[in-house]
């Protein structure tokens, strides 16, 4: 970003953490791996001998037992869980760092949430495109407004790409996740989510 000769832009998306987490959860076989190595980013990041408390991670309650390592059946979601806490922490260090905006960043840098980009899916596409200093192509324009606005709503394929609706996807957290999972989203999420008004 600091580097003259480039001229690069940043477009950071953001989606409600609750949804996030409800997705990861829906493909938790197939996210598993990827959210071990974000669990093991924390872990280096962390310095050695650090007497931070470990921080309860999202899951169902009874999962742990007595600081006992997951039963096999949720291991899964006890690394999804730990690994959305990571994620929302970045988020966090990202969103205070914009805050602040130092100079190299302030006009190189933009946020988009998902939820934005669902409901006015033409207007975030040209507020994008003029941030990147790009045309609106028609074609692009009707390719963003039919992706989501497709007849049907999910697939049980996770990252199946296709056109659906969207709008449904943004609420189908308060279908799927339990009150105990979302209370433990927004403790963990909290700060992130005031930040971008969730």
């Amino acid at each position: 970003l600091r580097e003259p000769g480039l001229n690069l832009r940043v477009v950071q998306l953001f989606r409600d953490p609750r949804a996030v987490h409800n997705s990861r959860l829906k493909a938790r076989q197939a996210l598993l791996r990827e959210s071990i190595q974000v669990l093991r980013s924390r872990h280096r990041a962390e310095p050695r001998g650090s007497s931070r408390q470990q921080q309860q991670l999202l899951m169902p309650p009874g999962l742990l037992g007595g600081g006992r390592a997951p039963q096999p059946q949720h291991r899964a979601e006890f690394f999804l869980g730990g690994a959305l806490e990571v994620i929302c922490q970045a988020w966090l260090r990202d969103l205070l760092l914009a805050r602040r905006a130092p100079a190299w960043l302030s006009h190189r840098y933009t946020q988009l949430r998902y939820e934005d980009l669902v409901r006015e899916p033409r207007a975030q596409l040209r507020r994008l495109l003029r941030f990147a200093g790009l045309p609106v192509p028609p074609a692009l324009e009707s390719f963003v407004h039919n992706m989501t606005r497709g007849a049907a709503y999910s697939s049980d394929r996770p990252f199946l790409i296709s056109a659906r609706d969207a709008r449904e996807a943004i609420h189908a957290w308060r279908e799927r996740l339990s009150r105990q999972q979302v209370r433990q989203v927004e403790a963990a999420c909290g700060e992130a989510m005031s930040l971008l008004s969730y």
